[in-house]
């Protein structure tokens, strides 16, 4: 049957459609150099997005007989050659490689029984929609092509109506559950890295979406989203959305109901110091969690501090040295007003920090001036706008907004370059630093949710069809966050992205026969052998 059919579309044109089985599929035929042609099937349709180009990935399945032009099936097939050649037979190729990785990494870290618990009835298509959004970053519009053509969970087509339905099946009590399932066994013996990013949106229907900081400086509303990470095992634990108009340091009192709400055991947080308040200190003091907390410079206890110890600090006796870099230190014990609890306040002096935040207070200047000019207020910089800006509104010139040079010079000048932190448990000054610094695997998970994972922007429009799509991005998350850990482990994996080791799979494909033939997976090439045994997984 594919005999007949080959040779009689190469004498017409070189693509074509035939119909095996009831599916239909489409060949391509390669003339090199030398004559040969070579018979490709197109497994794949998809949108380059740096080319701009419609493109398709395609699998070489045999060449034809230069005397007879009779189809040739690829030596890798071996004994499988024989159900290729047989008219009876029918056959399919599905893309395999890429979710042999995903498969083992979900098998690892036992992500799909958690979402089985959650969602028995959807859990497969959510992985599966996990699986493309991990490999292509592409929007779910276009996952149903993707799906169709990789060895997928799912069973059923995730056509556009399709996702749409499973979206809207994503409701809280799913969301919950699962957290309470996955983060409360994750969670045991960790450290939770707690932060905040934004992501804009044009939906005027999502009363979630709201005009607030925007920590992509885009002069869009937003939905808030705040996430929990474990630092140890470097995975994503749970998430809140929130309306793009609260501030970081309101969040917190929620996030400790939610974590007692979901009986996750006592933990220990670090957080950047958009955190900071003394309401939100003595609810973590009186809660009786462990916390490594960064402080802002500009408050008053703080300032007071600095200035007490600020010879000691520029000084010999402050110096210390980490790997190339200088740091001036100072720690004391500091007794928390209205409490028993003492706490170990660290104080440090960078020099290279001085330069850059000399920068960056330029930059939050020129936010706040901007702020005002265009009367978009953010409730938390208020103190901000009267200390370091005159403004006054006249009927003939409008508003005028001048900036206060003296106090802006002060602030400037005084305390940039110095950092602050507070930690209940750690009293070295550079183990301090290190754990805070190590926060920054949120941003790099932000990074990816919104540069791989499709979420620059909101793309859905109401606020129940965002909460499933959210969803479907953090399993994602999950995924993505768990290939990097075996990729720094792995040294001969380390030139690889995760998106780049999965593209290398891509040219490992299937066969699958109907009738008794076993399936049959494509030659494997030498780097898919390396990938693979970093993965511990094999290929017949």
């Amino acid at each position: 049957m594919i005999r007949g059919l080959l040779a009689l579309a190469f004498c017409v044109e070189n693509s074509y459609n035939i119909t095996m089985g009831n599916k239909k599929k489409k060949l391509v035929e390669h003339r090199k150099p030398n004559g040969t042609i070579y018979v490709y099937e197109v497994v794949e349709n998809y949108w380059d997005k740096e080319k701009q180009q419609a493109r398709n990935r395609q699998v070489c399945i045999g060449k034809l007989d230069p005397d007879t032009n009779e189809f040739i099936p690829s030596k890798r097939f071996g004994k499988h050659a024989k159900p290729a050649m047989d008219e009876t037979i029918t056959a399919h190729t599905t893309v395999s490689g890429p979710v042999l990785i995903l498969e083992k990494i979900n098998t690892d870290i036992q992500l799909s029984r958690y979402l089985k618990k959650a969602a028995p009835e959807d859990y497969a298509e959510i992985l599966s929609l996990a699986y493309y959004l991990v490999c292509t970053g592409d929007c779910l519009s276009h996952a149903a092509t993707w799906c169709n053509n990789h060895e997928v969970p799912a069973r059923k087509s995730l056509e556009s109506q399709r996702v749409s339905e499973l979206l809207a099946h994503i409701d809280e009590d799913v969301i919950q559950t699962f957290f309470k399932a996955w983060g409360k066994v994750k969670s045991k013996k960790e450290t939770l890295c707690y932060d905040i990013t934004s992501v804009s949106s044009y939906s005027e229907l999502n009363e979630y979406v709201r005009y607030g900081y925007n920590r992509d400086r885009e002069p869009l509303p937003q939905i808030n989203m705040a996430l929990l990470y474990a630092k140890e095992s470097m995975l994503p634990l749970a998430y809140r959305y929130l309306p793009g108009s609260i501030t970081d340091v309101t969040t917190l009192e929620n996030l400790l109901d939610q974590l007692q709400k979901l009986d996750y055991p006592k933990v220990q947080f670090i957080m950047d110091r958009g955190f900071y308040s003394k309401k939100n200190i003595e609810q973590l003091l009186n809660k009786k969690y462990q916390f490594t907390l960064g402080v802002p410079t500009h408050i008053k206890w703080v300032r007071e501090e600095i200035d007490k110890h600020r010879e000691e600090i520029d000084s010999p006796l402050g110096f210390r040295q980490v790997g190339v870099s200088i740091v001036y230190v100072h720690s004391q014990l500091y007794h928390w007003p209205g409490s028993r609890r003492r706490l170990y306040l660290h104080l440090y002096f960078d020099p290279n920090k001085q330069a850059d935040d000399r920068v960056k207070f330029d930059l939050y200047i020129a936010q706040l001036m901007d702020e005002l000019k265009n009367e978009k207020h953010v409730e938390d910089h208020e103190p901000h706008y009267t200390r370091f800006f005159h403004c006054k509104k006249t009927p003939k010139r409008g508003l005028q907004v001048e900036m206060d040079w003296e106090a802006i010079t002060a602030a400037r000048n005084e305390y940039v370059g110095y950092q602050a932190i507070l930690s209940t448990r750690i009293k070295d000054p550079l183990q301090a630093l290190q754990i805070y610094r190590e926060k920054d695997v949120v941003e790099k998970c932000f990074s990816d949710l919104k540069n791989q994972l499709d979420m620059k922007r909101l793309r859905v429009h109401r606020s129940p069809m965002m909460k499933g799509r959210l969803f479907i991005q953090f399993v994602a998350m999950i995924l993505l966050s768990q290939i990097r850990n075996v990729l720094r482990e792995q040294k001969e994996l380390a030139s690889y992205t995760a998106r780049g080791l999965l593209k290398e799979m891509e040219s490992l494909t299937t066969i699958h026969y109907s009738g008794t033939y076993k399936d049959k997976h494509s030659e494997v090439t030498k780097r898919q052998r390396e990938i693979l045994a970093a993965f511990n997984l094999q290929v017949e």
